[in-house]
């Protein structure tokens, strides 16, 4: 042990007295300060890209969009004649059943007015009672001779005006009898009382258009939602379709429902055509109330047991600044066509895409043994908010894909 000591520490001295043990060490801390930088480089190459593995599952195309729950039949009751409401028997969220009497109003004017058509009645019964007894008198006296005919001519043409006044007098009668009924408000249907609009000693007035005095909807176990459906979604949808959709007040619940009518007439608003799509609801136990707005879901379109691209991957871009992966990309992407994968040509046997959902190709990203990027285009089918499909492209189930640069500071997080 001494000896080996000896030996280094000469060596150590002949070094230092040729000069050359100042520069060996400088060799040797470049050659180890390059090692190290080099290794922290690859280990932040590695650490700079955050990836997403490549799975296989269903993709569900969905179109969302907001409604409002209505009762399915909503009958607004009004009335034919004016009046002060003298006496209620209904208020909000009672049951009713057709004809019950929901208010009466004041009837002191029509019966004024039924007494003047009564006495009007009788004085023109009285008035074509006269003109018949003159004129069966005087076709006696013209028979005789003693007058002429135009006398009797004269007579009739009273007899006649008379049953008209008689007539008309009826007419304004019935009238006046068939208002008096409608100062009792009646319910029309069996159902329940969702709104009231007036209240004891209010005067309401029919003279130019029909006042709505209560809002009765018929059956509240079944409602609909009344949906707006963008023009580019609407060919998706269609009559029957299920659907799912939640309120503000059971965030946690999902509801089902099912498209029963696309009503042709659009909605355009601001250039934006909307159609209403109506859906059935089942609203057994009555949880949903009328008026509440529905976040509504269509499944528009599904596939199942085929490989999911990330949406996060058909994302991604390199940051503009970097050259040298621009470099790779560049030179990989000439190469040769992206081949089909065993697990696509699987999935495109079982299923094949529709034209209407077939869209350009796309570019993904991998990485390649040197942590480079590496460009390969797809080609997709349907997408949900997490996936797209994949019908041909160099990807298979397992791959992982490039969703962000950890050092771009422009990429958004």
């Amino acid at each position: 042990m001494a000896l080996s000591k000896s030996v280094f520490a000469s060596i150590f001295a002949f070094l230092f007295r040729a000069k050359i043990l100042i520069p060996l060490l400088l060799v040797f801390g470049v050659i180890g300060t390059s090692i190290y930088f080099q290794r922290k480089a690859e280990e932040s190459k590695s650490e700079r890209y955050r990836t997403i593995t490549v799975d296989r599952g269903a993709v569900i195309q969905r179109i969302t969009a907001n409604g409002t729950l209505n009762p399915v039949t909503v009958v607004s009751v009004g009335t034919q004649v004016s009046g002060t409401v003298t006496k209620l028997y209904t208020d909000f969220n009672n049951v009713v059943k057709a004809n019950q009497v929901l208010l009466e109003l004041d009837p002191a004017l029509i019966k004024a007015n039924l007494a003047q058509f009564d006495a009007s009645l009788r004085s023109a019964e009285a008035t074509a009672g006269l003109a018949e007894s003159t004129l069966k008198r005087n076709r006696e006296l013209v028979a005789k001779g003693f007058i002429s005919s135009q006398t009797l001519e004269q007579n009739t043409k009273e007899l006649d005006v008379a049953n008209a006044t008689v007539a008309q007098v009826k007419s304004q009668l019935d009238r006046e009898k068939t208002n008096l009924s409608y100062t009792i408000i009646r319910s029309p249907i069996d159902g329940i009382v969702i709104d009231r609009k007036i209240d004891v000693g209010q005067t309401v007035a029919a003279s130019f258009s029909t006042p709505t005095l209560f809002q009765i909807a018929k059956n509240l176990e079944e409602m609909q939602i009344d949906t707006s459906v963008a023009e580019a979604d609407v060919g998706s949808v269609r009559q029957g379709m299920p659907v799912k959709f939640t309120v503000d007040a059971y965030p946690e619940r999902d509801f089902q429902g099912k498209i029963r009518l696309v009503r042709l007439n659009p909605t355009i608003q601001q250039n934006v055509v909307t159609y209403n799509v109506v859906v059935d609801v089942n609203n057994e136990g009555s949880l949903l109330k009328p008026g509440m707005t529905a976040q509504v879901s269509f499944v528009a379109n599904q596939r199942d047991d085929v490989v999911r691209i990330p949406n996060g991957a058909l994302r991604f871009k390199p940051p503009k600044d970097d050259k040298e992966d621009k470099k790779v990309a560049k030179k990989d992407g000439g190469k040769k066509k992206p081949a089909e994968s065993a697990d696509t040509k699987a999935s495109d046997t079982r299923t094949e895409t529709p034209k209407e959902f077939r869209r350009p190709p796309a570019r993904v990203y991998k990485l390649n043994e040197k942590n480079e990027l590496v460009p390969t285009e797809i080609r997709t089918g349907i997408a949900s908010n997490q996936f797209t499909e994949m019908i041909s492209g160099d990807v298979k189930v397992g791959d992982e894909l490039v969703i962000r640069d950890q050092q771009d500071k422009t990429a958004k997080k």
